[in-house]
Formats: structure tokens, sequence, C-alpha cells
């Protein structure tokens, strides 16, 4: 099943083939889950092209985790951080900084001159639970979305001399998820699913599921002791091509202007256009403050 948030917070079941969207009677994609999926149709039809598509979920809690596709993390010691990126550092996302499918990434000049792309598969948490181990944790695994984790990289490089990083990763519209939420039952092996991220028609990324360090039931284990509820969403890694490993980096770097399409075999394809800070607010960045 596709679950799909449209026209201002309504919930549905997309119907691709047919183009139909299915109502449902609950107020969000969290309380769905919340609900175990106990949910009834209103009985309204939409057209799937009359609908606008949202960010299909809004959760409690988005984590974050870095380091566990290997030709990543292979790449990224060419990197010159401060600290290197193991697997299992975690950190939290900002829910306020999520947009979905078609919305505009506002470029925050005044912030960032290294606006980076990174295709991830999300992982939507089904259920409450703490403490299991690798063996219980596909049965907290509801489904899948697509993710484009945009990063400010001059701002990260900074952040890595504390070896963390949150604030390069967490401002505005620096969280595109969607287009929805393909359910479990629909993606026969979670490791096996190729993925391709895409700049104005252009390969940037490209890769598969097959290449992670560790499984995504062994990661939901392992996220486990911070509290699930609901609905909430794990990130699993990013895979190789990121801008900032390239030897010209400055001519892979997002710009205004660009058109990103993120996709994931059997999950979908997640389209954003990036735009200046003018063309969303009709004047100029306001002055950067430094800490």
């Amino acid at each position: 099943m596709k679950l799909i948030t449209f026209d201002g917070g309504r919930v549905g079941r997309l119907e691709l083939e047919e183009g139909v969207v299915i109502e449902l009677d609950v107020p969000s994609t969290r309380e769905y889950f919340e609900r175990g999926g106990d949910v009834r149709e209103t009985g309204e039809r939409l057209a799937y092209a009359d609908v606008k598509l949202e960010a299909p979920i809004r959760p409690k809690k988005f984590f974050h985790t870095a380091g566990n596709f290997a030709d990543h993390h292979n790449e990224l010691e060419a990197v010159n951080w401060s600290h290197p990126v193991h697997k299992g550092i975690v950190f939290f996302q900002n829910v306020d900084a999520i947009i979905g499918p078609d919305d505009d990434i506002v470029y925050p000049d005044h912030l960032t001159k290294e606006m980076d792309y990174e295709l991830e598969l999300a992982i939507i948490i089904g259920k409450s639970g703490k403490f299991f181990g690798p063996d219980e944790a596909d049965d907290y695994i509801a489904g899948f979305t697509v993710f484009n984790d945009i990063s400010a990289r001059d701002i990260q490089r900074k952040e890595m001399e504390s070896g963390v990083f949150s604030f390069s990763k967490a401002i505005d519209t620096f969280c595109p998820i969607g287009p929805w939420i393909v359910t479990r039952d629909e993606v026969p092996d979670m490791h096996e699913l190729p993925m391709q991220l895409r700049v104005n028609g252009e390969v940037r990324q490209q890769g598969n599921t097959n290449q992670t360090r560790i499984k995504f039931p062994h990661l939901v284990a392992y996220h486990s002791p911070q509290i699930y509820s609901a609905g909430d969403i794990i990130t699993t890694g990013t895979i190789s091509g990121v801008a900032a490993i390239q030897d010209n980096p400055f001519d892979f770097y997002l710009k205004p202007g660009d058109q990103i399409e993120a996709e994931i075999t059997g999950i979908g394809t997640l389209r954003n256009k990036v735009i200046s800070w003018e063309d969303r607010y009709g004047e100029p960045a306001p002055q950067r403050v430094d800490w």
C-alpha cells in the first residue's frame, strides 16, 4: 500500500495504476500507525492528478544514521574532516525542516556556499517499543519512504571539529521526504533496492541497499534504547557520489535552479527544486548570525 498525505493534511491510500486516491478517516499518517492501521475509508475517491501531495508523515522523532554504506564510508576517508564518520553515529533531525514532494529547497546563501545532497532510504516505525534485538526488529518496520539529506558542508566541517553534526542538516527545508510511504508488505527485499539521485537529469549518486555495512533490522534494534513511537523515522545512510568528495566539489554543489530527483526502485521518486532566498521571500537573505 502507498500511504499519502495530501491537500492540507488529508490521508489516503494511493492506487497508482488506477490513478485514484482513496481517502482514509484518520487525521494523520502518524495516527494511522498509532492505530495499527485500523482505519476506515471515508468513501471519497479522488483523481490522483487532482491532489497535491505533501510530506507523507510528520514523525515525533527522526533518527539519523551515518556511515552505513560501505562505498560512501570509503570515500569519506578521503575528505578532510577533523573526525572520521564511524558507523553507529546517531543524531536527530529537525522535524520542522521537513518538506514534501515538489516543495522547494531554499538556498540560504548567507549561511552556506556548499549545499550537498544525500539520497537515503528512510524506515517508518510502526509501533512503540524499546530495548529489543535484531530478531524482533522486523516487526517494528512498517514501511519506507525516500529521504534527501540536504547538508551544508562548510557548516558541517566546522561542526565536525567537535565530532558532531546537526545544524548543517537541520536548516529550514533541508529535510525532503516522500513522495509517499510504501508499506512493508510491498517490499519483498529491503536489502535489494537500487538507488539513484539525479541533478538536472545528470546521475550524481548510484548504489543499492545491498551495500550497507549493517542490515536494517540490526539498525532498528540499535536505535531502540532511544524509545520508539509509532510513525518515527530512521534514516539508513547514503550511497557514494556526494558532491563533497569530488575533486572539484563546487562543480557539484547544489545551486538555485537545480532540479533534484531522488529515486529508490520500489519506493518512489522524490523531486524537489532548489530556489534562492529572494525567490522564496522576495528580499535578500538576512545577515548571518555567528556564534
